[in-house]
Order: structure tokens, then C-alpha cells, then sequence
């Protein structure tokens, strides 16, 4: 590839990345009108699966993209995983009911899964000759935290100032273009070994992932913890787990290879980015609900918080990639970053009824720097460190922790701020109540966000003592590439 084309390439990559996070978090902002416009009378009981199947359908898939990707090569892949996602936003732009909707939202979560993983495996073979660092590897992780950060404000915005279907039909062009990009310019190593892929496996993984899903966001909001419903999933989700793991253990070619976790970049890497899935769930949406519910604050409005934690990350991460690039180590910056967000999360426990927004806004864009810092350089670290037969495997595999952590995150920090809250009524009717009952419910609502919130500085100081433990230089390469020939 010429450098135009390798410039051209990560163009489309990035864009795919926005594309498949906002589309991840721009329909939660845009409930109403689809509601209003599908199922008035019945449609906010099934709204909760538009975001559900999306998110379920991508995380099933992850494990299966990477061995695609190391069996068949990460151009077709790629093209693939795009070719679904275009399909299915089309499907959701004209869909007539709720039931159609949420089946093409299905369809989009399988695509965007590849978006949202492949890419950075194409990133990855982008590097041009005599580049000892890719420029773009850490790219990829900070785009798609700038998309998540800024979703809900793009779908408020859309929701209040054009069709709902426009979220889904903004897609086409934009995808369009980069794929017909994408197939003339992309001229990208196809592997030559061994295509096996492990179905079965990978069909224990999504029936795992997609369990545990259902568990974390039914478990105590539609079911009991204690139900049946949640407690048979859950015995589902064991089993599925403890049957992935033999399988992983015998197959001759498994989706998740146990030899990966002899690595100490690659072990200690999925750690810390499952632990950063769980507290960047708590720095996004429990700071969104609070300025709704306490402050009184519009969803649209609200979502504009998030815009300093969006450039904290894009900030951190464009001045950590140049230091990378003049010799820094990932080790270093993900040290550093653990312990920005650190001390961001303990700013955030000291938010009060009456704390000033822009002290809130300070606190996002610490956060951002250091979700800056760590997004980009895991996923970079675990790159340069997993063998070569296995580069599609490790890199979905970091953004597959990272989707677990944000589930488990959901559901036990939910699980906490409802049991911690003794405020009159329930969280849910909070922004209902009047006068000196409001009161009192926000300052007991407030009270138990910052114990979240040091519960998420705690995921962070354990980040922070696995990312100490990070080799500080690694040996040479032990393992040859294998023979690959450019499509």
C-alpha cells in the first residue's frame, strides 16, 4: 500500500468505529419519538430490547470475528461485518413496527461487533515500512470512547430536531463510501495457515456472553435476583462458561486460545480493560442520571456533559500517540492513566446536591484524560505483545473483556445505588417528587452515587496495581509470522 492508501484506510476504519459506538448509544435518547411513532399504546415495555439486542447480537459475535480474522484474513472480515451493519441500519430506518425494528437492530448489533473489533485488527496491519510504531493502533480505542461519550447527545439532538430514522439512515452514505474505499484501497495480508474455525465454541461463547448479558440487565429492574427467571439464566450462563473452557482446553484451534493468557501483556491487558468496562460504566451513566434526576436537567442538555470527558479522551490520546511514536512505552501510559481516572473518580465522590457544574465538568474531563490514556495503549500493548498467528484473537478478545466489564458494571452498580438508597420512594420516582420529599430523596440518591463512585475508584486502584505489573520490556519475538500474501 502506498502512504495515501494507508491514510485513505485508516480514514475508513475510523469512520466505521463512530459509526457502530453511536449507533450503540444514540437509539436510548431517541425512545420517545420511536414509541410515539411505532407502538404508542405498547412500545415502552419492548424499548428496553432495542438497545438489548444491539448490544447482545455485537458481544456474541466478537469471539467468532477474531478467528475469522486469523482464519480468512481481516479485509474480507472487515468488509463482512460492514455489509451486515449497512443492511441493518437500513432495516431499522424503515422499519414499521417495534418487533421489525428490534430484529434489524439484531441484524445491526452482528455487523457492528465486527466494527468495533475488526477495524483495529486492520489498523494494526496498516503500519508502513520502517515504522516500528503503528500511528493509527491507538486510534481506534480513542475514537470509539469519543463516540461513546458523545451518543446520547448526538441521538437527543436528532430526536428533537429530525425523524428518529434519521439515526439509523445516517448510516448509509458515510458506510456506503467507505465501503467502496475500503475495497479499492485495502491491500492487506490474507493468512495462509490453518482456516479452522472452532464453531462450537464459538457458539458457547455468544451462548455465555449473551446469558450473562440478559442476567446483568434483567437481574433486579424487570426480575428479582432471586427469581426463577434470573436464576435459571444464570445456571445457563455457568454452565455455558464451564463448557467454553474444556472446550477452549481441547479444541485444535480455539476461539479464545488459554496460550494467550501465558502472556503477561495479553493477561494483564484483558484485566484491566474488563475493570475500566465496569468503572466507565458508573462515570457515564450514573453522572447523566444525576443530572437529570438531582439537577433537573434536559436529556438532551444532560448529554452535553459528556463533551469535556470526549475531549479529555481525544486530548490525552493524540498527545500520548505522539510521545509513543518518539519511544515512550504503553506501559508507561497506562501506569499514568489508571491513576488520572483514579483521581477523577474520587473528585466525582465528593459531587454533592448543590456541587457546581462546572466543578462535574472538571471532574468528566479528567476522566476523559485518563479513558485517553489507557483506550488507545491497551489495545496497542496487547498488539505489539500477542503472537502473529493470533492478532485477530487478542484484539477482539480485549474489546470482548471490556463488553463483560461494562455488563458487570451495570448490574452491580445498579444493584449497590438501590440498596444504599433510603430515600422516600424508589430511585424511579425520584424526579416525581415535590418540595422537601425531593429533597430528601436527591440528598439520599447523592449520598449513595459516591459510594458507586469510590467503588469505582476501587476498580481503578486495582488497575492500577495489574498495570505495575506489566513487564517493562519484552523479549523478542519468538514466534515467526506466518506466510501471508496481500488481497
Amino acid at each position: 500500500m502506498t502512504d495515501t492508501q494507508r491514510k485513505l484506510g485508516l480514514l475508513v476504519c475510523l469512520v466505521t468505529i463512530v459509526l457502530a459506538v453511536l449507533d450503540m448509544q444514540i437509539v436510548s435518547a431517541a425512545t420517545v419519538p420511536i414509541v410515539r411513532d411505532l407502538d404508542p399504546q405498547h412500545g415502552l415495555d419492548k424499548i428496553p430490547w432495542l438497545v438489548s439486542a444491539f448490544s447482545l447480537a455485537s458481544a456474541a459475535m466478537l469471539p467468532l470475528y477474531g478467528r475469522l480474522c486469523d482464519a480468512l484474513g481481516a479485509k474480507r472480515v472487515f468488509l463482512g461485518a460492514l455489509g451486515a451493519f449497512l443492511a441493518g441500519s437500513a432495516l431499522c430506518g424503515a422499519a414499521p413496527s417495534i418487533g421489525w425494528l428490534i430484529a434489524s437492530r439484531a441484524v445491526q448489533g452482528i455487523g457492528a461487533g465486527g466494527l468495533m473489533s475488526v477495524t483495529m485488527v486492520v489498523i494494526a496491519q496498516l503500519k508502513g515500512p520502517g515504522e516500528k510504531k503503528n500511528k493509527g493502533a491507538g486510534t481506534g480505542g480513542i475514537v470509539a470512547g469519543g463516540g461513546m461519550a458523545i451518543g446520547p447527545w448526538l441521538g437527543g439532538f436528532l430526536a428533537d430536531h429530525a425523524s428518529w430514522r434519521w439515526a439509523f439512515y445516517i448510516n448509509l452514505p458515510l458506510g456506503v463510501a467507505a465501503l467502496a474505499t475500503a475495497v479499492v484501497v485495502l491491500k492487506i495480508p490474507r493468512a495462509t495457515g490453518s482456516r479452522a474455525i472452532d464453531f462450537p465454541g464459538a457458539a458457547l461463547a455468544a451462548a455465555f456472553s449473551t446469558t450473562l448479558l440478559l442476567v446483568t440487565e434483567w437481574g433486579g429492574r424487570r426480575y428479582a435476583w432471586d427469581s426463577p427467571q434470573v436464576l435459571t439464566l444464570s445456571l445457563v450462563c455457568a454452565a455455558a462458561l464451564a463448557l467454553f473452557l474444556r472446550r477452549q482446553a481441547t479444541a485444535a484451534e480455539p476461539i479464545l486460545p488459554p496460550a494467550l493468557f501465558r502472556v503477561p501483556e495479553l493477561r494483564l491487558g484483558f484485566a484491566i480493560q474488563g475493570l475500566m468496562g465496569v468503572a466507565m460504566t458508573g462515570a457515564m451513566y450514573y453522572v447523566l442520571v444525576y443530572i437529570q434526576v438531582a439537577r433537573g436537567i434536559s436529556s438532551t442538555s444532560a448529554g452535553l456533559f459528556l463533551v469535556p470527558m470526549a475531549v479529555g479522551i481525544t486530548a490525552a490520546g493524540l498527545v500520548v500517540g505522539r510521545l509513543t511514536e518518539r519511544g515512550w512505552s504503553e506501559r508507561t501510559f497506562v501506569i499514568s492513566g489508571t491513576v488520572v481516572t483514579l483521581a477523577a473518580f474520587l473528585l466525582l465522590a465528593t459531587t454533592g446536591a448543590h456541587t457546581s457544574l462546572w466543578q462535574l465538568r472538571a471532574a468528566l474531563l479528567l476522566v476523559g484524560l485518563g479513558f485517553g490514556q489507557l483506550l488507545g495503549q491497551l489495545i496497542q500493548l496487547v498488539q505489539e505483545a500477542a503472537p502473529a498467528r493470533h492478532l485477530g484473537v487478542a484484539t477482539t478478545a480485549i474489546r470482548f473483556f471490556q463488553t463483560l466489564g461494562t455488563a458487570l458494571g451495570a448490574a452491580v452498580f445498579g444493584t449497590l445505588l438501590n440498596r444504599l438508597y433510603d430515600g422516600p420512594g424508589g430511585i424511579g420516582s425520584l424526579a416525581a417528587l415535590k418540595g422537601a420529599a425531593h429533597a430528601e430523596g436527591v440528598a439520599a440518591y447523592v449520598s449513595a452515587m459516591d459510594t458507586v463512585f469510590v467503588c469505582g475508584a476501587g476498580m481503578m486502584l486495582l488497575c492500577l496495581l495489574l498495570a505495575v505489573g506489566l513487564p517493562k520490556s519484552r523479549p523478542a519475538e519468538a514466534e515467526p509470522a506466518r506466510e501471508a500474501v496481500p488481497v
